[in-house]
């Protein structure tokens, strides 16, 4: 499929757990120094697909921006009993951690391989939400297995966390005088509920970092940009994450986007998502996230943009 800015290609690959179906949304313009990102699209570990817009519309803008992007598909945990009782849709999953991370360890490996021209300092591992999670807990266990890790990493209100840490005052504020959004609650129960589900309901798998990588050592991490949602449950994690990076001496970039809720990214034509967008595309091919800032030290930078 191909429009006058992107070319888009549907592949099934060969991954460790069967086939795994990525989107290749390959620019028409090209930058001095290509850069590609492998983008993984949240849906609480049991929905979401390779046309959902936080997938569809995310790649192909970016692509539009001139960021090759590899769209996964990756396999999904079947939704617990206890969210169908609350009139959430079956899905279609049947595979709990560390079954996607393995799949996406795989999707990287293979676009450094096949795809090394289109980033040739690397692939970026990006992800929202549940993707974020599984993104961010690849990244560590590549770091401890010694093995090439992604060039940079892109967490957009992301879960990182198997509980959500405690609300700041500001969030607390904000959260009390909105209205909860319909389906599966983002509650501190409901996300626990999820992340439980998650590991195939083992309590001790909650403290495995790889399955949830916040509050663990996060030392050798790659130049880090966290995009939080600014009204979300969810931004407790991200915050705290956030934190733990800049103790850790990553680079890190955090941003609150100001007036949007969790999962902004699928409503395309809302003023929040385009501006996160650009945020995105612009911190992507910047050359600080690329490790080639003029000052090489380790640098937390935090911002609260409207």
């Amino acid at each position: 499929m191909t429009d006058s800015n992107v070319h888009t290609e549907n592949r099934q690959l060969q991954g460790p757990h069967g086939d795994i179906p990525v989107r290749i949304y390959t620019p028409s313009i090209s930058r001095p120094e290509p850069v590609g990102l492998v983008w993984c699209h949240g849906g609480s570990y049991i929905y979401g697909d390779l046309d959902m817009a936080e997938s569809d519309w995310v790649a192909a803008s970016l692509a539009e921006a001139g960021i090759s992007v590899v769209a996964v598909d990756y396999r999904l945990a079947p939704a617990p009993q206890w969210a169908l009782d609350l009139g959430a849709e079956p899905g279609a999953g049947n595979s709990y951690y560390p079954v996607a991370i393995n799949e996406i360890e795989a999707v990287l490996a293979w676009a450094n391989t096949e795809l090394h021209s289109q980033s040739p300092a690397g692939w970026a591992l990006g992800g929202a939400s549940a993707g974020g999670t599984l993104i961010a807990g690849l990244t560590l266990r590549l770091r401890d297995q010694g093995l090439a890790m992604p060039s940079r990493l892109l967490l957009v209100y992301p879960l990182l966390h198997p509980q959500l840490p405690q609300f700041s005052n500001e969030l607390a504020a904000k959260l009390a005088a909105t209205i909860p959004a319909p389906g599966i609650p983002l509650t501190a129960e409901g996300v626990q509920g999820l992340t439980l589900n998650y590991v195939n309901g083992d309590p001790q798998q909650l403290g495995d970092p790889y399955a949830f990588p916040g509050g663990h050592d996060l030392s050798g991490f790659p130049p880090t940009f966290i995009l939080n949602s600014d009204v979300d449950t969810i931004r407790a994690s991200g915050d705290a994450f956030a934190a733990e990076l800049a103790s850790a001496g990553v680079d890190m970039l955090t941003v609150r986007e100001h007036g949007t809720e969790h999962g902004h990214l699928n409503e395309p034509t809302t003023v929040g998502a385009q501006r996160s967008i650009h945020r995105m595309a612009e911190w992507l091919a910047s050359p600080w996230a690329n490790g080639r800032a003029a000052d090489s030290s380790s640098a937390s930078t935090e911002a609260s943009v409207r």
